[in-house]
């Protein structure tokens, strides 16, 4: 309970917001190096046994990511990505931008963040010629106008003080011709104006995809995987934030994705003239 109070008087103003989500994810980074840890969002599932989906083929460490990588798969086959030059916001641990880098033969992948311990990480994990990480904040992006075909962002901009500001610096960085893929959820009562700032940014809504179902498929996937994680590897004071964090069955999160208070979507962006 006190918790939650000291989130929800951090969270009041956009300074707030950005400074409570820097800290934690540096001391995440900072506590928890562990190299398997490389996804940090809710991941993907169709939703049932008749959906007309196929898993993706993944072998190793892939296939024991396999709920995060489908959602990243999912999210950036919304656009052509081989051969063109794509920009992640919010790249966590590194995990969906190196796996992007493999798998969709993109020409090259700029992966930022705002945690510079997570970005130290991601560059002593991943080697890829096609692909570097950087420390960027999403609401000012160190890039020029026009240096991207694409601009992924996976389950990160809640987290942001102003998502005015950081979708007026997509819509900057963006090429024209280009494409911004996003994914992540919302209160439900907030979805439409969520709409109306991605209209009033400058993109047009090309798709839009509802993944609340695939999502709730994939937490109730991944339950007992990340159960074990949190007991072997976090310090025990801590297992119950990390048990909200994960959206573990009991936790508000979960259900709150369950009976649709807070929805899931997926867009298919692009600027408009």
């Amino acid at each position: 309970m006190l918790l939650a109070r000291l989130v929800a008087f951090a969270t009041r103003t956009a300074r707030g917001k950005r400074l409570l989500w820097r800290a934690w994810y540096q001391f995440l980074a900072a506590r928890y190096p562990n190299p398997r840890w490389t996804f940090m969002n809710y991941g993907y599932r169709a939703p049932d046994a008749t959906a007309a989906e196929a898993p993706l083929a993944l072998e190793g460490a892939d296939d024991d990511n396999r709920s995060c990588i489908q959602l990243y798969d999912l999210v950036a086959r919304g656009a052509p990505v081989a051969g063109r030059d794509l920009l992640e916001v919010g790249c966590g641990r590194g995990g969906g931008a190196d796996y992007l880098s493999r798998q969709l033969d993109p020409r090259r992948i700029v992966a930022v963040d705002l945690s510079s311990r997570a970005v130290a990480l991601c560059r002593q994990r991943f080697a890829h010629p096609r692909l570097s990480f950087e420390v960027g904040d999403a609401e000012r992006l160190p890039f020029a106008a026009a240096s991207f075909d694409v601009v992924l962002n996976v389950e990160s901009s809640h987290c942001y003080g102003r998502l005015d500001a950081f979708l007026s610096e997509v819509r900057r960085v963006l090429r024209p011709d280009g494409h911004f893929l996003y994914a992540d959820f919302r209160p439900r009562d907030e979805v439409d104006g969520w709409r109306r700032a991605l209209l009033a940014a400058g993109f047009a809504i090309r798709a839009e995809r509802d993944l609340r179902p695939g999502v709730v498929a994939a937490l109730d996937a991944d339950e007992g995987n990340k159960r074990d994680l949190i007991a072997r590897l976090i310090d025990r004071p801590l297992t119950g934030i990390f048990g909200e964090f994960a959206a573990l069955s009991g936790s508000e999160l979960n259900a709150a994705l369950r009976r649709g208070d807070l929805d899931y979507r997926a867009f298919v962006l692009t600027p408009t003239p």
